[in-house]
């Protein structure tokens, strides 16, 4: 992995407590404090936290039920190229009719996907209301070794999940990452952190869509559910795995000693 050219980031992704004993706990994170402390221990040239930082969102949907699936379409702010990340939008969601087998309760109304965004289906799971902006649950883990962070990239700001840490779920604007990244000549990314089904995977697969080898630590992360259905999902879009944290520290080691 060492090569010519290797500077490399570790990405903690979405460590807070709501995902760790909170409203959505991710089965067994808890565990996987230890060995990302460990890794931010460690000479990256970046390290950077990620976390949800949401507005109430789970009660905006009358008559439907936590775990449902609703299909949406972006917001049309986004369509029309306003602005240079969700963040700066004042965004709401837009319903629409659901597509062929997802569910979409009755007493949802149905709104005309906004003009240029009929191709831009997307659809949503709601969650139990988590990481509310400014709320406890919303905090990093307690004993995460915060002070190592460099910078924080927070996401899903415009009433819903922004699975990947790189853009919104319609790839139309990106979050500070992916010019962070860039800026500081990165290479390689280390992935870590809740859940590898979810936010662990989306930014992974994106991380390599920005040109960025991306490698996620599997020790050092869990998944909400244990099919193992994203590891094919990264392995197939070019993500690579590592097995242990001491491995990513012999890496790091390695490129030392090899001057790059």
């Amino acid at each position: 992995m060492a090569n010519e050219h290797f500077v490399p980031a570790l990405i903690v992704i979405d460590m807070q407590n709501d995902f760790i004993s909170g409203s959505l706990a991710v089965p067994g994170a808890s565990q996987i404090i230890a060995p990302i402390n460990f890794l931010l221990a460690l000479d990256f040239k970046l390290k950077v936290g990620t976390r949800d930082w949401h507005i109430p969102f789970a009660s905006n949907h009358d008559g439907k039920n936590v775990f449902e699936k609703i299909t949406i379409f972006p917001p049309t702010k986004l369509l029309k190229g306003e602005g240079n990340t969700a963040e700066d939008l004042g965004l709401e969601q837009v319903l629409w009719p659901p597509a062929k087998g997802v569910s979409f309760a009755s007493s949802h109304d149905r709104k005309d996907a906004p003009h240029g965004g009929e191709d831009l289906v997307s659809e949503r799971v709601l969650w139990h209301g988590h990481c509310i902006a400014g709320t406890e649950g919303a905090k990093f883990v307690e004993d995460l070794e915060v002070k190592h962070l460099q910078v924080v990239i927070s996401k899903g700001k415009d009433d819903g999940e922004c699975y990947s840490a790189f853009c919104d779920r319609w790839n139309l604007t990106t979050t500070d990452l992916p010019k962070t990244l860039h800026d500081s000549g990165v290479t390689d990314v280390f992935l870590v952190g809740v859940a590898s089904d979810y936010c662990v995977k989306y930014t992974a697969i994106d991380a390599v869509r920005f040109g960025f080898k991306a490698w996620v630590v599997k020790d050092a992360v869990r998944s909400v559910a244990r099919r193992g259905r994203e590891w094919g999902e990264m392995e197939s879009a070019g993500v690579g795995f590592i097995e242990k944290s001491e491995e990513v520290a012999e890496i790091l080691k390695r490129a030392v000693s090899l001057g790059s």
